[in-house]
């Protein structure tokens, strides 16, 4: 009999639907999804059940997404380049303000820059390319994902399976890195910088590792580009003073830089090429529309100037009142997102509920976002939110803990 290849190695929908689709439907229940919402002002919505709500799981964490310039700016992508998009993929013909957009992302980040319809896009593009050795002289890596690495770059494992060994490495785990480092010829770990629910790369020990073994470095910086360090490079960038061919760095625009599509940070112009001609997801029939190149346009020149470091300390004057009212584990960081644990999903699905009738919209996480007896209620905090919300935010979501571990 014929041996088939084992299957559900790196994915099985059928047992995450079996195991999830009940939290989900009771996260519809209590109305915490499938919202459809109006803007009634700032960071302000309401749903089509009447609610008024304060954003209180957005990840726009500067406030950009209301930005005057911002808006301004896609208007005028639209009237400049006098049409939405060139309907063809982007290495055949492209418009000419996205080779503009690029340059100047270029310039900004200090980096060979590629636009993506998304981030996801971008990492769809390239880790099958870097798994198959395009990237390291044509010796395909030993591709070691941490366990937390968002889904948009997990969702790749078993194309990049194909190609060469994956494996998925403990959660910040150095040591299980180095490991693998001394068994194996070449290295490749794909990694969040800042983790969509809380937590952040060891950077220093993995630049130690490049430096004693050549470990190549794919990580994923969109919760902290813009949101953290000068000119808006986030949390990554910042340690190279010059990105080499061995580190690629992806990040979404659609956060707190405030326009939309994905980034990637490439150390050569030969990477740049290769995923123009190969990038496939990255690079078929459409690119960024004339819009979202125009809102970019807008947030960049935000970003060369004295407003974006002005945002960026609100945003931390912010984190730490909420740290103030309300203890995390992520207590002290300098990032935007906190997570209340509360173990069964219906707890934070019930918790969550209620605050949004209060008119608090948060986030409910379960399996598979997190673990499974880890579900949390996500909160991310923005520059543009006003202390009495906070404050109020905060009074009303320590008060229903408090209930409810009263019961």
């Amino acid at each position: 009999m014929e041996n088939l290849p084992s299957k559900n190695q790196f994915s099985n929908y059928k047992k995450i639907i079996q195991t999830a689709d009940k939290d989900w439907q009771s996260a519809k229940s209590g109305k915490l999804c499938e919202l459809n919402v109006t803007v009634k002002g700032t960071n302000h919505l309401i749903d089509q059940y009447g609610r008024d709500l304060y954003h209180f799981c957005t990840t726009s964490y500067l406030g950009l997404d209301y930005h005057q310039d911002i808006l301004d700016g896609a208007i005028q992508g639209i009237v400049a380049a006098k049409t939405l998009r060139i309907a063809n993929s982007k290495n055949r013909c492209k418009l000419a303000i996205l080779e503009e957009y690029e340059t100047q992302l270029s310039t900004l980040f200090d980096s060979q820059c590629l636009s993506t319809l998304s981030c996801s896009a971008a990492s769809a593009g390239l880790l099958p390319l870097l798994a198959s050795g395009a990237l390291t002289d044509h010796s395909p890596p030993t591709l070691a994902f941490d366990k937390y690495t968002h889904y948009s770059m997990n969702l790749t494992k078993a194309c990049c399976a194909d190609e060469t060994e994956v494996i998925t490495a403990p959660h910040n785990d150095i040591g299980f890195i180095e490991d693998l480092c001394k068994k194996r010829k070449k290295v490749a770990y794909i990694a969040d910088g800042v983790y969509s629910m809380g937590g952040k790369t060891d950077i220093e020990s993995l630049l130690y590792l490049k430096a004693r073994y050549g470990l190549f470095l794919y990580l994923d910086d969109s919760h902290a580009l813009s949101a953290f360090g000068e000119k808006g490079r986030g949390f990554i960038r910042p340690h190279f003073s010059a990105l080499d061919d061995q580190t690629l760095i992806v990040a979404s625009l659609g956060k707190s830089f405030g326009a939309s599509g994905g980034l990637v940070m490439l150390g050569s112009e030969k990477q740049k090429t290769l995923m123009n001609r190969y990038g496939g997801p990255s690079n078929w029939s459409q690119s960024l529309n004339s819009a979202a190149i125009g809102a970019g346009l807008a947030s960049i020149k935000i970003h060369q100037t004295t407003e974006l470091l002005l945002l960026q300390e609100k945003l931390l004057t912010n984190i730490r009142l909420f740290d103030s009212l309300v203890h995390t584990d992520q207590q002290g960081t300098h990032t935007a997102i906190r997570l209340i644990t509360c173990g069964e999903a219906q707890k934070a699905t019930t918790i969550a509920a209620q605050l949004s009738h209060s008119g608090f919209f948060t986030g409910a996480v379960f399996f598979p976002v997190v673990p499974r007896g880890k579900a949390a209620i996500r909160i991310t905090l923005r520059a543009d939110m006003l202390p009495q919300t906070i404050r109020s935010f905060c009074s009303r979501l320590v008060m229903l803990l408090e209930e409810h571990d009263n019961r």
